[in-house]
């Protein structure tokens, strides 16, 4: 019988002090001195997890993340209640990785020993840029030194492992200003880097009102000495944005996306995926809970609960999706894990990838991997397996 994957637990909480405009997530700005309705959201994400417990019969959780929006807005005693209320209610796996999202603008620092007395064990912190000229543009309320500060507070509150997020090709950004960022966040000692290039989403402010961005020569220049001086410091590059101090380091959480594991989201907005197996035949199921914070906590009292809407991932689908996650990471996965998660022949994914392995840009044994071009240039190599995989 097909054994289901991992499950993880997502948890949005859909407040920030102020919307960024670059930023296409479920966040909604309420200003700095807001008093944000915390015990009510909590009775919804237990209910809301209440609800989802006959889609995963008792699967032990293997890593908690919370997003946002600014989770570190909502007090450490509402994330001990909300934790004593998910372990009542599932498992959790020996030794489980749960994240919390920061930024350092929100977070009164000393809260940080709050969050790991909670059961908070790693955090991500949204730092973007050291450079306050380009944070100001970024639209972000904290500064360099706050950044600093922050993960200094964080460290001395116990966290020993802990992201640091900074994003690249920012509007007037030379190679040497982003260096600087990398040199500042490595002299941090973090445990983890998420390393990602600004993208104008759509419906962003920077989308409408776009800002001008460094040349492709200087974007590509910027890429190439942050991997090299990233390798150089000791980060092992293991995903296309994420770097790792040592394996054990990597991101649970993310992993388990990467290789298209289940989740269950809850709170405004959050997403879930689960695999079925109904008379040996395997199908995913994607559900996504009501968007805006009003709504989600209206649905408290509403019989048909917070799912706003769920689809079935078909066949002409789940191929290409698990291959969007999975060829993100350096090393691939093991092959087998294609009919493991998508219930799809190992035959489907030899014709679908005929093309991108034949021009070197992708391999199948003994992994489903990219090569270093094809990683590279990976939209390139899901556009050349998309058509074949929809026809499969």
């Amino acid at each position: 019988m097909t054994a289901l994957p991992p499950l993880s637990l997502y948890i949005h909480v859909p407040w920030c002090v102020r919307k960024c405009p670059y930023c296409d997530f479920n966040s909604h700005g309420v200003g700095k001195h807001a008093e944000l309705p915390e015990r009510d959201y909590i009775d919804a994400l237990i209910d809301d997890l209440t609800q989802d417990l006959a889609m995963v019969e008792r699967r032990p959780l293997h890593s908690i993340f919370i997003g946002g929006g600014t989770p570190s807005l909502l007090s450490p005693a509402a994330y001990q209640r909300l934790f004593r209320e998910i372990r009542a209610r599932i498992p959790f796996a020996p030794e489980m990785e749960i994240t919390l999202e920061a930024n350092p603008g929100t977070v009164e620092r000393s809260r940080f020993d709050g969050f790991r007395e909670a059961g908070i064990n790693r955090l991500s912190l949204g730092i973007q840029s050291f450079n306050d000229d380009h944070l100001t543009t970024l639209g972000r309320i904290h500064n360099g030194g706050d950044a600093e500060r922050a993960v200094r507070a964080a460290r001395s509150a116990g966290f020993d492992n802990f992201n640091i997020d900074i994003m690249h090709g920012l509007p007037g950004q030379r190679v040497s200003d982003a260096m600087d960022d990398i040199e500042r966040a490595l002299s941090l000692a973090p445990t983890h880097l998420s390393w990602y290039q600004l993208t104008l989403e759509p419906n962003t402010e920077f989308y409408s009102h776009p800002p001008q961005l460094p040349e492709e020569d200087t974007l590509f220049d910027i890429q190439d000495e942050g991997h090299q001086r990233l390798k150089k410091a000791g980060f092992e590059r293991y995903e296309v944005s994420a770097y790792a101090r040592s394996s054990e380091r990597r991101s649970q959480h993310n992993l388990n996306y990467w290789q298209f594991g289940d989740y269950l989201g809850i709170g405004a907005g959050a997403h879930g995926k689960l695999t079925r197996i109904e008379n040996g035949r395997l199908s995913a199921l994607r559900r996504w809970k009501s968007r805006q914070p009003d709504a989600y906590l209206r649905r408290r009292s509403d019989p048909r609960g917070f799912v706003a809407g769920q689809q079935v991932i078909g066949d002409d689908e789940i191929g290409l999706e698990f291959l969007l996650n999975a060829l993100r990471l350096v090393e691939g996965v093991e092959t087998e894990l294609w009919p493991a998660r998508t219930g799809l022949s190992l035959a489907t994914l030899e014709r679908a990838t005929a093309k991108v392995r034949q021009r070197g840009l992708l391999t199948l044994n003994p992994r489903l991997s990219t090569s270093e071009k094809g990683l590279a240039f990976l939209n390139d190599v899901l556009a050349d397996v998309e058509q074949p995989l929809s026809l499969a």
